[in-house]
């Protein structure tokens, strides 16, 4: 059976590269089908990717995030391939992403970007996209070597148990979490990455977007690691008791009395609250197990990238 691929390219003010991008993956990707999703462009984006042979939508709710919620849910396809519709990443390495997805049955192939030009790839990005991937890493043990690259490879399974809630550019950290979190099969291929056409100018913001992306995975930890996060504030907060305590009890030892009142009830209002915490870690991570659990049905309710769709089998039967 011949997987159905689906182009899925997010757009905001891109009329001088989205027809050549759409051209690229018509080049590629033959047999595909290419959705250039506008997101209120005060430009002829929308005009230029129309007539170069893309069908077109609007999200109207600003940002990256929205529009991804939009082309996953819109959109019906075997395999998705998205990317920027800037012209800066290459085409003609799709249908490599797309065997690899195929051949090992994965859910998601990155597109890990590799360039010379210091203009496509600042290093300012570059040192930011190490430490955030450092941080990913520690926070869920194991990780990507590109969390930012927008160029990716999904299958059906991903895309349909995938609750975007995103609103920026941190989608792509949500979607490197969301694999994660499934232990979904997951690969990456290095690609090249191109700068922007003259006349393109890029939308990102180097500290804006770092500070958002950063609390993007500050936030997806506390959901999806409850005990540890709590736990780790707990930690913090029993320092505090002890620090303060002890001189407390050692005086008492000595005296039998507890000449710094406000303290010794600091010290009690610290401890409950470390108490509290531990508490809250423990029935948010009894939550989270179940949610884990629900998402995962619902990702194993499609069938593998290349399998035999045994549930037509079966009916077949």
């Amino acid at each position: 059976m011949t997987s159905r691929i689906a182009v899925l390219l997010p757009c905001y003010n891109e009329s001088t590269a989205i027809a050549q991008t759409v051209a690229a993956f018509r080049a590629a990707l033959p047999d595909a089908t290419i959705y250039v999703y506008d997101n209120n462009s005060s430009d002829d984006t929308v005009a230029v990717a129309r007539a170069a042979g893309a069908i077109v939508r609007t999200e109207r709710m600003q940002g990256k995030g929205n529009v991804v919620r939009r082309m996953f849910a819109d959109v019906d396809a075997d395999i998705y391939v998205m990317a920027d519709g800037d012209a800066t990443y290459d085409a003609t390495a799709a249908p490599a992403l797309v065997a690899r997805l195929l051949d090992e049955q994965l859910d998601m192939v990155v597109g890990s970007r590799v360039t010379q030009v210091t203009a496509a790839y600042r290093r300012g990005h570059v040192l930011g996209n190490k430490a955030m991937t450092g941080m990913l890493a520690q926070l869920f043990g194991r990780s990507f070597t590109d969390i930012f690259s927008g160029y990716r490879v999904f299958s059906r399974r991903f895309v349909k148990s995938f609750p975007v809630l995103s609103a920026g550019f941190e989608i792509e950290t949500e979607i490197s979490v969301h694999a994660l979190e499934l232990k979904m099969p997951t690969g990456e291929i290095e690609t090249a990455y191109f700068a922007r056409p003259e006349g393109s100018e890029s939308k990102l913001s180097t500290y804006r977007d770092g500070f958002r992306i950063a609390r993007t995975i500050v936030t997806l930890y506390r959901i999806e690691r409850p005990l540890l996060f709590f736990g780790a504030i707990a930690a913090l907060l029993s320092l505090a008791v002890l620090a303060l305590g002890i001189p407390l009890i050692v005086t008492y030892m000595h005296t039998h009395l507890v000449p710094r009142l406000p303290t010794a009830v600091l010290v009690v209002g610290l401890a409950i609250l470390a108490a509290l915490n531990v508490f809250t870690g423990l029935i948010l991570d009894t939550v989270v197990r179940g949610r884990r659990e629900v998402r995962r049905l619902a990702y194993l309710s499609h069938r593998a990238p290349g399998g035999d769709d045994r549930r037509s089998d079966a009916v077949g039967a």
